[in-house]
């Protein structure tokens, strides 16, 4: 694919890894280590493309509200992603409140960016509202991470649900009705071929 209008920074929202586990009669929480593989399938794709930057939704302040079980298992699944792409050469910066005892500490590390290849912000435990917070000590807590052109939201629903809110204030959204886990490249594609069809004036 060309790069002529490809997104510079493309952000993820991968939904639905609980409905998808449902539908198979699996508890809630058992879906969560099935993200794992499609997440490092988009990451190696956007790479290949020649995307310059891309955020990615791992959990958020309010996800941590629910059963034990299921935020062990998101905790872990988004551990096990974030070591993995950090081998692989990404250049990895973890957004999120780590002042918090459900923030992974094996990746306190990466509160700094750490690498050299495409830039992956990884938003781990993060809140729009801590993320702006941070305006009251001189800037967002998100201020590494640049304005988004695209966002794609798997599960169907057509929210942001409080992803980079400030970053995302004239991105596109694209919304793929499949559940997270059963992501295919074909997502992607149908997401960047719609994009380039958009009349992005940013306001102008």
């Amino acid at each position: 694919m060309s790069t002529k209008g490809l997104p510079r920074h493309i952000g993820f929202i991968p939904d639905g890894n609980r409905r998808w586990a449902q539908q198979r009669e699996l508890p809630k929480e058992a879906g969560y280590s099935f993200g794992v593989a499609p997440g490092l399938a988009l990451y190696e794709r956007c790479k290949q493309l020649g995307v310059d930057e891309v955020s990615v939704y791992g959990f958020t302040q309010d996800n941590t509200r629910r059963p034990s079980e299921q935020t062990e298992r998101f905790r872990a699944a988004c551990v096990e992603f974030a070591t993995d792409i950090a081998r692989r050469g990404a250049s990895l910066l973890v957004v999120g409140d780590e002042s918090s005892a459900l923030f992974p500490p094996e990746l306190r590390a990466f509160r700094r960016r750490q690498g050299e290849g495409m830039k992956v912000n990884f938003l781990v435990n993060y809140g729009w509202e801590w993320d702006l917070d941070g305006l009251r000590e001189g800037g967002l807590r998100s201020s590494d991470v640049s304005r988004l052109d695209l966002v794609v939201r798997w599960g169907g629903g057509r929210r942001l649900s409080g992803f980079l809110p400030v970053q995302s204030v004239y991105a596109d959204i694209y919304v793929v009705d499949a559940y997270w886990p059963d992501y295919e490249r074909a997502h992607l594609e149908a997401a960047l071929a719609w994009y380039r069809k958009q009349d992005r004036t940013l306001g102008g």
